[in-house]
C-alpha cells in the first residue's frame, strides 16, 4: 500500500476523477437547463377539477409538493375530511399533497397561480373543449370557446378548433397587410417628408432667392402628407374591423368573456392534441420564441432583439479588442527589453484580469459615456444639446467596455502563443534576410494565429455572458428599435440594445409574473449557452484548420 502511495497512482486517480465529477456537473446543468428551457414550449394537458362545493378550477399542474401535516394551521386542518384526518394521525410521519396549478387569465383573477390541496378537490379531467389562447396582453387564456361576435352580433357558433384556426389565418392576413402598409407606404413617407422639411429649413436658413424649388418642395411635401394620410386611413380601417371581432369564451367559472381577435396571437386545444400535434406545435413555439419581441414586461414573448444585441456585441468587441490585444502581445514578446518596466506591466495586465466586471462598468460610464461621449456631442451634435446622442450609454460604448474587460486575457494568451514558436523560425527568416517587421508579420504572426483565436475564444466566452457592467453602459429592458436598420448610417452605435444576459435577469428576478416566467428563463438561458458555445465552435473550427496548415512545418501540434 505504502509503495502504491509512492508511485502516484492514487493521485491520477484522485485528479481523473475530478475532472469526470467536473464534466459530469456541467453536463447535468446543461441537460437540466435544457430539460426545463425546451418544455416552456410543449403544449402541456389543461386539468379540470370539482370540489364538494361544485365548484370548477382549470389549469395546468404546474408543480406537485408534499407537505408535512405539522405545517399545516388549526384552521386548515378543520377542513380536512374527518376520515383523512383520522388517516393522518395514524401515520409517523404524515403530509398531503399541494399543487400549484397554472390557471391563466391574470387579468381576471389577480394571478396566474393558485395553490391548492388535492384533497379539496376531486380527480383531474381532461376536458376536451378546453382552449389555450396566447394573448398580446394579460397572459394566456383557458376557457371554452361560445361563439364568434362581429360588431356586437353573433355570427356562428364554434364546433371544431379549425373554425378558430381560420379566422386567426384571416386575422393574422390583416396583421401582416398593416405592417405592409407601414413598412411601404408610411415609413417611406415619413422619411421623405423628413429629408424635404431638412432642406426647407437650410434653404430658408441660407436665405435662397430660388422660389420654384421651394415651390416643388412644398408640393411635394404636400403630395407625401396626403398619401401617408391615405395609408394611415386605411391601416385604420383594417384595424377596426379587426378589433371589431371578437370571441366570446367562458372561464372556469362559467362566465362569459369577449376577447378580441386583435389581440390573440395563437390559439389550440391541448387536451385534442396528439403527439405529432405537440411536436409540431413544440417546433412552431420555439421558432417564435426566436424571431418575436418581448412582451408583458418581458415575461412573455420571444427574444429575437435580445438575440440580435448579443450577437452584434459581442462582435463589436472582437472587431475592438482583437487589434489592440495582438499589438500589445506583439510589443511585449517581441520589442520590450526584459527589465523591470516590462515586468511590472505583465503583472499589470495580469491583475487587471481579476479586476471585478462592475468595475469596468463605473470606469466605461464615467470616461467612455460621460467623458467621450460628452466631448463628441460637443463637437458634433452640439444642436441637439441638451439633448445627448453619444453622451449617454448605447452599442458603442458597451462594446469598448467589453474590450477593455477582456483585454488582459487576450494580450496574455497572445504573449504565451507567441513564446511556443521556435527562436529558430525567426532566425530561419532573419537568414534569408527579412528584417524583423517582416520576420514578425509575415512569419511569427500567421504562425501564432492560432493563438489569436484561443484569446478570441476566450473573450467571447467571458464578454457574451456579462451582465453587471452592461447595465451602466447601454443594455435596457426594452429598445424601441434595433441598432441595424434602413436609415443611414444604417448601424446606429449610439444606441440602447438588449442583451440575454440582462433579459434573464430581469424575466426572472423584475417582472411581476415571477412563476409564469420561471420557464421563460431557462429557455432563454439555454439559448444564452447556445449562443456562446456556437460562438466558441466557430472560432475553435477556424483555429483547428489553421494549425493544420501548418503541420508540414515539422513542428509539434501542441507548440500552435
Amino acid at each position: 500500500m505504502i509503495n502504491w502511495f509512492k508511485s502516484g497512482k492514487p493521485w491520477i486517480w484522485l485528479t481523473s476523477m475530478a475532472v469526470t465529477i467536473s464534466i459530469l456537473s456541467m453536463l447535468a446543468v446543461l441537460l437540466f437547463i435544457g430539460w426545463k428551457g425546451m418544455s416552456h414550449f410543449w403544449p402541456h394537458n389543461v386539468y379540470q377539477w370539482q370540489n364538494s362545493a361544485g365548484q370548477s378550477l382549470i389549469g395546468q399542474v404546474y408543480q406537485r409538493e408534499q407537505v408535512p401535516w405539522s405545517q399545516i394551521s388549526a384552521a386548515q386542518r378543520q377542513q380536512v375530511p374527518k376520515q383523512l384526518r383520522t388517516e393522518l394521525a395514524e401515520q409517523s410521519l404524515p403530509t398531503i399533497e399541494r399543487l400549484m396549478i397554472k390557471v391563466a387569465n391574470r387579468d381576471l383573477y389577480g394571478g396566474a397561480f393558485v395553490s391548492e390541496f388535492s384533497y379539496a378537490w376531486s380527480q383531474p379531467v381532461l376536458n376536451p373543449d378546453i382552449v389555450v389562447m396566447d394573448r398580446t396582453r394579460g397572459g394566456q387564456f383557458f376557457g371554452q370557446v361560445v361563439a364568434v361576435e362581429e360588431k356586437g352580433e353573433k355570427t356562428q357558433q364554434i364546433q371544431s378548433p379549425q373554425q378558430i384556426k381560420t379566422l386567426l389565418a384571416s386575422t393574422r392576413i390583416a396583421r401582416n397587410k398593416i405592417e405592409h402598409i407601414i413598412e411601404q407606404q408610411v415609413e417611406p413617407a415619413a422619411e421623405a417628408l423628413l429629408k424635404n422639411k431638412q432642406i426647407l429649413q437650410r434653404l430658408q436658413k441660407d436665405g435662397s432667392a430660388d422660389i420654384e424649388r421651394i415651390d416643388r418642395l412644398v408640393a411635394k411635401t404636400n403630395t407625401l402628407n396626403n398619401q401617408r394620410d391615405a395609408a394611415e386611413q386605411q391601416i385604420e380601417q383594417i384595424r377596426e374591423q379587426v378589433e371589431q371581432r371578437m370571441l366570446v369564451v367562458k372561464d372556469m367559472n362559467n362566465d362569459l368573456h369577449r376577447i378580441s381577435f386583435s389581440t390573440i396571437l395563437d390559439a389550440w386545444y391541448p387536451n385534442q392534441m396528439t403527439l405529432f400535434d405537440k411536436l409540431g406545435h413544440w417546433v412552431k413555439q420555439g421558432a417564435m420564441f426566436l424571431i418575436d419581441e418581448p412582451r408583458e414586461s418581458n415575461s412573455e414573448g420571444g427574444v429575437f432583439p435580445a438575440i440580435f444585441g448579443t450577437i452584434l456585441l459581442v462582435l463589436l468587441m472582437s472587431v475592438a479588442v482583437m487589434p489592440l490585444g495582438v499589438l500589445a502581445g506583439l510589443y511585449l514578446h517581441e520589442y520590450a527589453h526584459n527589465n523591470w518596466l516590462t515586468r511590472l506591466i505583465r503583472i499589470t495586465v495580469q491583475n487587471l484580469a481579476g479586476v471585478p466586471s462592475i468595475v469596468y462598468g463605473v470606469f466605461g460610464l464615467g470616461f467612455f459615456v460621460y467623458t467621450l461621449g460628452g466631448s463628441i456631442d460637443d463637437l458634433f451634435y452640439a444642436d441637439n444639446l441638451p439633448a445627448p446622442t453619444f453622451g449617454t450609454p448605447g452599442l458603442l460604448w458597451a462594446s469598448l467596455t467589453l474590450a477593455m474587460l477582456t483585454l488582459p486575457v487576450v494580450v496574455v494568451t497572445i504573449e504565451d502563443g507567441l513564446s511556443r514558436i521556435p527562436k529558430s523560425v525567426r532566425d530561419g527568416a532573419f537568414a534569408l534576410g527579412a528584417t524583423k517587421s517582416e520576420t514578425i508579420f509575415r512569419v511569427v504572426l500567421p504562425m501564432a494565429l492560432p493563438a489569436v483565436l484561443t484569446a478570441l475564444i476566450l473573450a467571447v466566452a467571458r464578454a457574451a455572458g456579462e451582465v453587471a457592467p452592461l447595465m451602466l453602459v447601454g443594455v435596457v429592458k426594452l429598445a424601441p428599435s434595433l441598432p441595424i436598420d434602413g436609415q443611414f448610417p444604417y448601424i446606429h452605435l449610439e444606441r440602447k440594445f438588449m442583451h440575454l444576459g440582462f433579459h434573464i435577469y430581469d424575466a426572472g428576478f423584475q417582472t411581476t409574473n415571477l412563476e409564469g416566467a420561471k420557464s421563460l428563463v431557462y429557455a432563454t438561458s439555454m439559448l444564452l449557452v447556445t449562443v456562446i458555445i456556437g460562438l466558441n465552435l466557430i472560432a475553435i473550427r477556424i483555429r483547428n484548420s489553421l494549425r493544420n496548415s501548418y503541420k508540414n512545418l515539422g513542428f509539434d501540434e501542441h507548440v500552435f
